[in-house]
C-alpha cells in the first residue's frame, strides 16, 4: 500500500469516526475538531449512520424533536430531580434565544485558560493530563516540522521538553494514540519501509524525559480492511492496544512479541480493562473485564440505539417504518431517476422518539436534550456536548451535565467562513479547545 493510500484510509477512518447523526434542518456549515487526542473505531459509523438501505429500498431519516422533560432517576432525591429540570419550561434544555452562562461562570473550578502557543511561538496540541497541574502537549503536528512532546505546567505556564518524536523514513502519519501510565508515555506511528510490510510502531519514553525507544512493530496488513490500531494503554509493565476492526493485544513495555488478550480476540477497548463489542448501532452495550472476567450487558430494547460507557449508556429510542416513496418528477412531469436506475418505491423512515442516558442495568434514566452529540463520548459518562439555538438563530455549543441538568456555554462560535471547532474530549476528565489566542483546558473531574 502506498503512503497516499494509507493517508486516505486514515482520513476516511477519522471521517467515519466523527460523523454525527443528521438532524432536521442540518445547517450547510462546516464543523472541525481540534486534533483528537486518541484514535477511536470506525464502527462509530454504524452508530451515527443517517442512511439505511433495506432490500432495494431507499432511505430517509425524519428526526422528530420531542419533549425533553427529564425523568426522575430511580432512587434519586427530589433535590436531584429539581436540579435536572428547568422549572420555567419543564425541559432539559433552555428555551430558544437563551444562551447559558459561560463555562467559566458555571464551573470556574474546572476551567483554565492558557496561551494558545508556547512561549517560543509554536502551536501545540493537548494530549492528556499527567496530573492535576501538568498537561502533556505535542508540537509539530500540522506544519510538517519536527515533533516534540512537552510537559506544560498549568500553574506557571512553563513548558518542559520531554522528547523529540523520532522521525523515520517511510512514516505515513504523525504520532497518534498518546497514552501514559506508570511514569511512561507511549504512542504509535505507521511506517512502510522498503521491502517490508506496513506496521504501526509503538514507542515509549519516560515522563521525566529521555530518548524514545521502540517497543514493538504491529503488523497492519491491509489498512483499508483491518484499520490501524487504537485504545493504546499502559497497564503495569505492558502496553495494551486493539485493532480498529477488533482484537485486543498486549506487549511488554520492555519490548517483545505481541500476544492476544484471552477472551478479547474480537473486542475493542473502551477503558482498560473493559473491552466490548459493536453490534449494529449499539456500541459497547456488552462489556468484558479482561482482567477479572466480569461481564456487564446493558439493558436495552430492540428499538434503542446506544453508545455505552463502563457504567452508563446514552442513546435514542427510534421508531422505524417502511413507507411508500412518492416519485420525484421534473418540471415536465417525467420521473427523475436515481442514477441510471429507477428510484426505489419504498424507504425507511426513522423517527426519534426520545433521547436518554441511564445506568447499564436500566435504572436512573433521564431524558437528554435534543441535538446532543450521539457519536461523541460523554466526558466521565456525564458531560454531553449539546447544540443550542441562541438569538438570531445563532448556533451555540454548550456542555450539559446530566447529573445536575446544568448547561454552560463553551464560548465557541463559527468563524466568518462558517467553520466551528469542536472540542477534543473522550470519556476521561480532559476537554480542550482554542478560542482566539487562548487554549481552554477543562478538568471535568473537579465538577462535583
Amino acid at each position: 500500500m502506498s503512503e497516499l493510500e494509507d493517508r486516505l484510509g486514515r482520513v476516511l477512518t477519522d471521517a467515519a469516526d466523527r460523523a454525527p447523526r443528521a438532524s432536521a434542518g442540518l445547517a450547510a456549515t462546516v464543523e472541525t475538531r481540534h486534533r483528537r487526542r486518541r484514535a477511536r473505531t470506525t464502527a462509530l459509523l454504524a452508530a451515527a449512520a443517517v442512511v439505511v438501505v433495506i432490500g432495494g429500498a431507499g432511505a430517509a431519516v425524519n428526526a422528530v424533536r420531542t419533549s425533553a422533560a427529564p425523568q426522575p432517576a430511580v432512587g434519586a432525591t427530589d433535590r436531584a430531580t429539581d436540579r435536572a429540570t428547568d422549572k420555567a419550561t419543564g425541559r432539559a434544555e433552555p428555551p430558544a434565544d437563551v444562551i447559558p452562562p459561560p463555562i467559566e461562570k458555571v464551573w470556574p473550578q474546572a476551567v483554565r485558560t492558557i496561551p494558545a502557543k508556547l512561549p517560543d511561538g509554536r502551536d501545540y496540541y493537548p494530549q492528556l493530563l499527567l496530573d492535576d497541574r501538568t498537561l502533556l502537549v505535542m508540537t509539530g503536528v500540522m506544519d510538517g516540522s519536527r515533533q516534540f512532546l512537552w510537559r506544560y505546567d498549568l500553574d506557571s505556564g512553563s513548558p518542559t521538553r520531554v522528547a523529540e518524536i523520532p522521525p523515520t523514513k517511510g512514516s505515513a502519519i504523525f504520532a497518534d494514540g498518546v497514552a501514559a501510565g506508570g511514569g511512561n508515555i507511549v504512542w504509535w506511528a505507521s511506517y512502510k519501509e522498503p521491502g517490508k510490510d506496513r506496521v504501526a510502531r509503538i514507542w515509549t519514553v519516560p515522563v521525566r524525559g529521555g530518548t524514545p525507544r521502540p517497543v514493538t512493530d504491529v503488523p497492519l496488513g491491509n489498512v483499508m480492511k483491518q484499520g490501524h490500531i487504537n485504545g493504546l494503554t499502559v497497564a503495569g509493565q505492558d502496553v495494551i492496544f486493539a485493532y480498529e476492526k477488533g482484537g485486543v493485544y498486549r506487549v511488554p513495555l520492555s519490548g517483545g512479541q505481541m500476544q492476544p488478550v484471552k477472551g478479547a480476540e474480537r473486542q475493542h477497548i473502551l477503558q482498560w480493562p473493559w473491552v466490548g463489542t459493536h453490534q449494529g448501532k449499539n456500541i459497547f452495550a456488552k462489556l468484558f473485564n479482561a482482567e477479572t472476567g466480569e461481564r456487564r450487558d446493558a439493558v436495552l430494547t430492540a428499538d434503542e440505539e446506544v453508545r455505552c460507557g463502563v457504567d452508563r449508556c446514552a442513546g435514542m429510542k427510534v421508531r422505524s417504518q417502511v413507507v411508500r416513496r412518492e416519485p420525484v418528477r421534473n418540471r415536465s412531469g417525467k420521473e427523475v431517476k436515481c442514477g441510471t436506475r429507477p428510484c426505489p418505491k419504498t424507504m425507511r423512515v426513522e423517527t426519534i422518539l426520545r433521547r436518554f442516558v441511564r445506568d447499564r442495568d436500566g435504572s436512573r434514566e433521564r431524558e437528554l436534550p435534543a441535538n446532543f452529540q450521539l457519536g461523541d463520548d460523554a466526558g466521565l459518562e456525564r458531560f454531553f456536548k449539546v447544540n443550542l439555538m441562541g438569538p438570531g438563530n445563532l448556533s451555540v455549543l454548550s456542555l450539559y451535565d446530566a447529573d445536575t441538568g446544568q448547561f454552560a456555554d463553551l464560548g465557541i462560535r463559527r468563524d466568518a467562513e462558517g467553520v466551528r471547532r469542536i472540542p477534543d474530549g473522550g470519556l476521561d476528565r480532559l476537554m480542550t479547545y482554542p478560542i482566539k489566542n487562548e487554549m481552554y483546558v477543562l478538568d471535568l473531574a473537579t465538577i462535583k
